[in-house]
Order: C-alpha cells, then sequence, then structure tokens
C-alpha cells in the first residue's frame, strides 16, 4: 500500500500565500482522499507495483480512468508539496541560465506562467518542465493529467490550479494566487536538482515507495 507522503514543513509554513487551512484541507482530505482510493482499487488486482510512477504510466496505457485519476492526483500532489519551500529562494547557476535561454528573464517565465495557469480553462496544473536537452518550457495539464503521461520531458515545478488549492484564500481569483505563489514558494534548489536530472546520472525525485515513506502527520 502506499501511504501518504508528510508534508515536508508546518502547515504555517507557507502563510500567507497558502493558508494552514488550506493546507490542512488540502493535504490532509484532498490528497489523502486520492492516496486511499488508490490503494483501494489496486487492492482488488493481482499485480504488485512497487513504485506509483509505474501505477500512473500503466493506467494511464491501459486507459484506466478511474485507477489514473487518483494515482496521478496522488503522485501530483506529493511533487506540489516538495517542490515548494518556505523560503524564498532564487534561480541561480544552471536553472538561471536555462530560464534565460528559454524566456529571456524570470520576469518572463513569470509572465507565461501565471498566464498559462489562469487561462486554463477547469481543474488541472500547471507545470515548469524541461525536455532531455535541458529546454524550459510551461506546460498545463487537465484536472488529473500528470507530465508523467509526457516520458519526454521532466518536471521542475508545479502550481495546483483545483479550486481546492487556492479557494479558501483568494476565492476565484486564481491569478492573484498563482502571481503570489510564484514570487514566493517555488523551491529553486528542487527546480534545480530537476534540471540537473536531464543532463547527467543525478536522480530524479520520485514518489517514496511504500517501505520508505515515513507516516503521515
Amino acid at each position: 500500500m502506499f501511504r501518504l507522503p508528510s508534508l515536508p514543513y508546518p502547515y504555517d509554513a507557507l502563510s500567507p500565500v497558502i493558508s494552514a487551512e488550506t493546507l490542512r484541507f488540502h493535504h490532509d482530505k484532498h490528497h489523502a482522499g486520492y492516496v486511499k482510493a488508490t490503494n483501494g482499487i489496486l487492492a482488488k488486482v493481482d499485480i504488485r507495483w512497487l513504485i506509483l510512477e509505474a501505477v500512473v504510466s500503466d493506467a494511464a496505457a491501459a486507459s484506466d480512468t478511474k485507477l489514473f485519476n487518483n494515482a496521478a492526483q496522488a503522485w501530483n500532489h506529493a511533487f506540489y508539496w516538495v517542490a515548494m519551500s518556505p523560503s524564498h529562494e532564487q534561480p541561480t547557476g544552471d536553472l538561471e541560465s536555462a530560464i534565460k535561454t528559454a524566456f529571456g528573464s524570470l520576469a518572463r517565465l513569470k509572465e507565461a506562467f501565471v498566464d498559462a495557469g489562469a487561462g486554463h480553462f477547469g481543474s488541472g496544473w500547471v507545470w515548469l518542465a524541461a525536455d532531455m536537452q535541458g529546454k524550459l518550457q510551461v506546460v498545463v495539464t487537465h484536472d488529473a493529467g500528470s507530465i508523467l503521461t509526457q516520458p519526454q520531458l521532466m518536471p521542475l515545478l508545479v502550481a495546483d490550479v483545483w479550486e481546492h488549492a487556492y479557494y479558501l484564500d483568494y476565492r476565484n481569483d486564481r491569478k492573484a494566487h498563482l502571481v503570489a505563489w510564484f514570487d514566493t514558494l517555488p523551491s529553486r534548489g528542487f527546480a534545480a536538482s530537476q534540471l540537473a536530472a536531464t543532463r547527467s546520472d543525478a536522480s530524479q525525485w520520485g514518489y517514496p515507495p511504500p517501505s520508505r515513506l515515513a507516516a503521515a502527520p
């Protein structure tokens, strides 16, 4: 069974951009629900997956919508938590260079990222990703759509644009949430480590296997 990963920071660590109330509901209810549903579906089959990434990929290939939606949402949320940091971080080194090459500046990346997320119709996710040559691009996926279904891309950062991610704090102003999020919360160090995995044998982030996963708070 896969377990709900603990948050890598306290509930109030991302405030005021994301309140403690939002984080509790988002992690303890929404994310936990996806993990529970994934385990419930997997309990009815004979195959035993050791990594969640394989569950998502296999469910997509088999057009198993119910399993894909829940497993992908479990994975997307876990990636979302670790791609944020309470400490404001500026991009440096290879990440800074890649941003300038692809977008011209961090400000232009912000504009592209916020516009993509704010203009997305319905629920979903907005990602900063790199191809296997390290070129950056902004990608939007619908509903439970995961960048795992695009193996030519490496996710560096992601913002959740489902309403439950921001509605308690921003009501229907998704753009205001994304502006505040981009300015404050992305973990540039995490993004840099993901980018490095496209250029070397460095490891990319993976959902922790069941046997190694710490208990949720």
